[in-house]
């Protein structure tokens, strides 16, 4: 049996932008990740402000948005894993996100 490991240059986050299309981050050591919001539902679904109140957790290396209640890790980014929520839990946030507008 063959096992293939990948090792993982990790770098802190310098820089987070969110558009409506996408999430970029700017890490310290140079590099920029780009990948589609759609990754991430919650994120996908925030009101600008929310998108854009952030801060960083984990010494730098994970980025958290207390209004949605996410976290994005700088190496689930550098593996490309999208959101691991299911759907059920996501219906039920989103659901109460549409009662608390009422």
């Amino acid at each position: 049996m063959v096992i293939s490991t990948i090792e993982l240059n990790v770098s802190a986050v310098e820089q987070v932008t969110v558009t409506l299309d996408a999430l970029t981050v700017d890490l310290y050591d140079g590099r920029s990740l780009t990948v589609p919001l759609a990754w991430y539902p919650r994120l996908m679904n925030a009101t600008e402000s929310e998108r854009q109140n952030w801060r960083l957790i984990g010494k730098g290396y994970g980025i958290h948005w207390e209004e949605l209640d996410e976290d994005i890790s700088v190496e689930g980014l550098l593996l490309g894993k999208p959101s691991g929520e299911s759907q059920t839990s996501f219906k039920k946030w989103l659901s109460g996100r549409v009662s608390k507008s009422r």
